[in-house]
């Protein structure tokens, strides 16, 4: 189902979201550069099925509304294009505005992919709204890896990702002890996604459960 959410600036979106409305678990779940398109519905569907109430916030209202992309080179450009328009304080503010739309007393938790993933770490970072972040292949955690999360965290990345160098993944580790990272070796950018021919089904079954674990562990 789609809602309206109105952000803290007075900026109004779209989200999907699913899951038991009397939830004691929610996620905000953050969309690739892809908008918030079939495959991120789908991975929604799947954390309600666990019990989650979900929000999954349309970052790009804020430039441009409705935007579905698929996974061509053509695709991977545009959703670059329109990441670049969208500031991180605007972001922010939705990913809040998402928080606030989950079940009333439901421990909240963050969980995003690529760009989402560096999202997520903001969460952690930039907000108290949330009691867990989890990120996949975020490329942008490196470049703010100095800041404190306040929350716990757990990463996921493939060592075969052409857009994050294992190197950036240790200057994570290196920065954020108290942070669990997990690489997958052979695994490349978007393995959790099964609608991309990177997609790598054993990986993103572990990283599913890892995930899927610490949510329940910090979550209650």
């Amino acid at each position: 189902m789609h809602i309206q959410l109105t952000a803290s600036d007075g900026h109004r979106l779209s989200a999907y979201t699913a899951g038991p409305a009397d939830a004691k678990r929610g996620l905000v779940v953050v969309q690739e550069i892809f908008g918030v398109n079939h495959h991120m519905r789908t991975v929604c569907d799947r954390l309600a099925a666990e019990g989650y109430a979900v929000v999954c916030p349309a970052l790009f209202d804020r430039v441009e509304r409705e935007v579905e992309l698929g996974y061509q080179p053509a695709d991977v450009q545009r959703g670059r294009d329109l990441r670049a328009k969208v500031p991180e304080a605007g972001t922010l503010a939705d990913v809040e505005a998402a928080a606030a739309a989950l079940p009333a007393g439901a421990a909240r938790g963050i969980i995003g992919y690529c760009w989402g993933g560096s999202v997520a770490w903001w969460g952690a970072t930039r907000s108290h709204s949330f009691r867990a972040a989890v990120g996949w292949y975020g490329g942008g955690i490196a470049g703010t890896r100095t800041e404190v999360p306040n929350c716990p965290v757990q990463l996921h990345f493939g060592d075969k990702d052409a857009s994050i160098p294992m190197a950036d993944v240790e200057l994570i580790r290196a920065a954020q002890p108290g942070v669990e990272v997990f690489v997958y070796p052979g695994a490349q950018h978007g393995f959790g996604c099964d609608e991309r021919g990177t997609y790598s089904a054993p990986d993103a079954a572990l990283a599913q459960r890892r995930s899927l674990g610490f949510l329940a562990t910090h979550l209650g």
